[in-house]
C-alpha cells in the first residue's frame, strides 16, 4: 500500500539550507571572492528578497491553514489549495525560500552560495515538486490537472 504522501526527498527547507551552507563553505574554502557590489545596495536587493519571502511563506500558511490541510509535503495532503497566493503560483513556499536563500548568499556577498541556488532548485524541482505533483494527480485527478493548467508552477 501507497503512503498517503508526496514522497519528498527530504524537508525542502533543509535541502535549501544544504546547498546555503555548501555555498558558504566552498567560499570559505576556497577563498573566493565577493560580487564587489557597494554594500548598500547588495543588502538593499537582500532585504527585499527576505521579505518578499517572509511574505510569500506567511500568505502560503495561512492559505493551508484555512483549507485545513497540510503545509509539510511529508504529511496527507487533504484539499487542493487554488486561491489567494496559490492563484499566481503553485509553489509560492518554494519560490519564498529561494528568495531567502538569495537574500542570505547576498548578505554575505557570496556568489557561490548564490550559485548554489541553481541545484538547490533543481532537486527541489525534481526530488519534491515533481513528486508532490505526481500525488496531488493521483488523489485529486481532473480537479487538480485543471488548476496545473491554469496556475504557473513558480511564477
Amino acid at each position: 500500500m501507497q503512503a498517503d504522501n508526496a514522497g519528498v526527498i527530504a524537508p525542502p527547507p533543509l535541502i535549501f539550507l544544504a546547498f546555503l551552507v555548501l555555498g558558504f563553505a566552498f567560499g570559505w574554502l576556497l577563498h573566493l571572492p565577493g560580487a564587489g557590489i557597494a554594500p548598500i545596495y547588495r543588502l538593499a536587493v537582500a532585504f527585499v528578497c527576505l521579505a518578499l519571502g517572509a511574505g510569500l511563506i506567511l500568505a502560503a500558511a495561512l492559505r493551508f491553514r484555512s483549507a485545513k490541510t497540510a503545509a509539510r509535503p511529508w504529511l496527507p495532503t487533504t484539499a487542493i489549495v487554488s486561491d489567494g497566493i496559490y492563484r499566481f503560483t503553485r509553489n509560492p513556499m518554494y519560490l519564498a525560500m529561494a528568495l531567502i536563500h538569495a537574500a542570505a548568499a547576498l548578505a554575505a556577498d557570496s556568489l557561490i552560495a548564490l550559485a548554489m541556488l541553481i541545484p538547490a532548485v533543481l532537486v527541489i524541482e525534481f526530488g519534491v515538486i515533481r513528486r508532490e505533483e505526481r500525488y496531488l494527480e493521483a488523489k485529486f485527478g481532473e480537479d487538480y490537472r485543471r488548476y496545473k493548467a491554469a496556475v504557473r508552477r513558480w511564477i
